[in-house]
């Protein structure tokens, strides 16, 4: 595997998914089997609200190419084929929805040990055309995000994004939106044992003026069970607990409360993934 500034998509991710990842408000449940050629089925179902939705995806790992085919409940089959290092460094994705015949599209990504690049059209007459790619090193990295629309002759995206990495601490600044929102992200390791770490996230919309600033923490109780609690400027507070009670099998259970409106009930999400 190649080591370097990795893709644009890395710029801030540490933080994010410290902040973001695992925190659910809806009842979720996974279950993923093997058949006896190899082949992962795995079903899903998620509650949300009133509205129950699911799906049922297969993957199949033939040397170095990977499918997965997903069916949801409106009848969307979702088909993604990933050709891993056709080329040393290079990764190539196929994707396309039926019946959408408008959503095909190829990707492809490579990876350097100063660069990272990733590309992607859509397959129509005037696709979507998205380029993104970072230089630099495991240290400092700096890197775009583009997207041209052939058919109307605009960018529709225009980011760009640094990155500062050490052995315990991560620090990024990304400007998105074409200019009008910036965002400062930090992740520290405290502990590594115990895998505690400290994050936090900055933005400001210039449009607007506003700011939001949101922080977090994780840590390992034992070596199976994780907490993370997090809140934000707006005065929201959410906290989770996961354990896995057996090999790849998580029970995650989280909730968020309005600090500034007490008396409103507060979200509570269970997600439940199960893997042989």
């Amino acid at each position: 595997m190649v080591k370097g500034p990795g893709l644009y998509s890395d710029i801030g991710k540490k933080a994010r998914d410290l902040l973001y990842r695992d925190y659910v408000s809806d009842h979720k449940f996974t279950v993923t089997t093997y058949s006896t050629t190899g082949v992962a089925i795995t079903a899903s179902g998620l509650k949300k609200g009133e509205l129950f939705l699911a799906d049922v995806s297969t993957q199949l790992k033939n040397k170095n190419i990977t499918t997965d085919v997903k069916v949801d409940t409106n009848s969307n089959v979702y088909t993604t084929i990933t050709v891993d290092e056709p080329a040393p460094g290079f990764k190539t994705i196929f994707s396309f929805v039926v019946p959408d015949q408008k959503s095909g599209k190829v990707e492809l990504q490579y990876l350097h040990e100063y660069a990272g690049i990733n590309t992607s059209f859509g397959l129509t007459t005037s696709p979507l055309v998205n380029f993104s790619g970072v230089a630099g090193n495991n240290t400092v990295a700096l890197g775009t995000d583009l997207s041209f629309d052939t058919a109307t002759g605009i960018f529709t995206k225009c980011n760009a994004g640094l990155s500062f990495s050490s052995s315990d601490l991560i620090a990024s600044l990304a400007l998105n939106d074409k200019g009008d929102t910036v965002s400062a992200s930090y992740y520290h390791t405290v502990k590594p044992v115990t895998n505690t770490a400290v994050g936090a996230e900055l933005t400001h919309s210039f449009s607007s003026n506003e700011n939001t600033l949101t922080i977090g923490t994780q840590h390992l109780l034992d070596p199976l069970t994780t907490v993370k609690a997090r809140v934000n400027s707006y005065g929201k507070a959410s906290a989770l607990i996961q354990h896995e009670w057996r090999p790849k099998s998580l029970f995650t259970i989280s909730g968020e409360v309005d600090t500034r409106a007490i008396e409103k009930s507060a979200k509570i999400g269970l997600a439940v993934a199960l893997k042989p």
